[in-house]
């Protein structure tokens, strides 16, 4: 896909990527489960549970109440969770688990838009300790997510303080185009589930990417776009110019990395350290 280079005397734009199935092949959130049963945070059965929940996702994407039920339990998982323990667990296993998930069609996609002068933002209805690392490796340029309350005693309540999910991402977006100065309007957004439906409204340029038979529908009566991405690749094995910028996220990645199996997401807007 050939993109025009913004012209910079207009507002600025953005292109904004769910994570799950649009930029990567499973739940990031879940992808985790193992690692932390064998890091002794959950027991067989609740990776057998987590386990079942990927396959789901899997398989034909949650609807809404399924995701409800299952942040609603995971969620409740978590709390205990020491912190500090997470956040090793994550960064020992992030780059095995999820760099092999990314799609290179997403990943090629993202270089078209940051080429042609776009910020690239991920939404995603999964922890911030995974991913803001995730956006890390693919140069975003910031993250929207959801926080879940850490105790004074560094471990998790099971309280959730923002959740980012359906209504909640067009309203993050709208915030981040006040405050970064974006036209939504020439902005554009890429996501597989109907529950995005509003990410999707909120701009003008939409684009529906391996989409659920909802969205599918909602996008062909729209006519909308549809992408299908289905070549996950470690980014190491793409083009050598693909650019990683420095790790200015890493260290608030990490905090709270437990909420990244509970499902939960961490709202956090962050800059790239300016180079223009």
């Amino acid at each position: 896909m050939l993109l025009v280079v913004e012209n910079h005397s207009l507002p600025r734009t953005a292109a904004f990527f769910d994570l799950d199935k649009t930029v990567i092949a499973k739940s990031s959130t879940l992808t985790f489960s193992k690692s932390f049963y064998q890091g002794g945070l959950i027991n067989r059965r609740a990776a057998l549970r987590t386990a079942y929940a990927q396959f789901v996702f899997l398989v034909g994407g949650m609807d809404h109440d399924q995701m409800e039920r299952t942040r609603t339990y995971l969620s409740g998982m978590v709390r205990g969770w020491n912190v500090q323990q997470v956040k090793e667990i994550v960064a020992e296993t992030l780059h095995d688990l999820i760099d092999p998930l990314i799609y290179d069609e997403a990943a090629s996609l993202i270089e078209e838009h940051h080429t042609a002068g776009r910020d690239v933002v991920i939404v995603s209805t999964s922890g911030a300790e995974v991913v803001e690392p995730i956006g890390e490796l693919l140069g975003a340029d910031r993250v929207v997510a959801t926080r879940m309350v850490v105790g004074e005693d560094g471990c998790y309540t099971g309280e959730v303080e923002y959740y980012a999910y359906g209504p909640t991402k067009a309203e993050a977006i709208k915030e981040l185009a006040v405050s970064e100065g974006y036209d939504l309007e020439r902005c554009f957004a890429y996501s597989d589930s109907a529950t995005d439906l509003p990410m999707l409204q909120a701009v003008g340029r939409p684009h529906a990417v391996n989409p659920d038979r909802a969205l599918r529908r909602e996008a062909v009566a729209r006519g909308w776009p549809i992408l299908d991405f289905h070549r996950p690749v470690r980014l190491k094995q793409r083009i050598p110019s693909f650019s990683v910028p420095p790790p200015a996220l890493v260290a608030a990645a990490a905090i709270g990395a437990a909420a990244a199996t509970a499902g939960l997401v961490w709202y956090a807007s962050r800059r790239r350290a300016a180079t223009a």
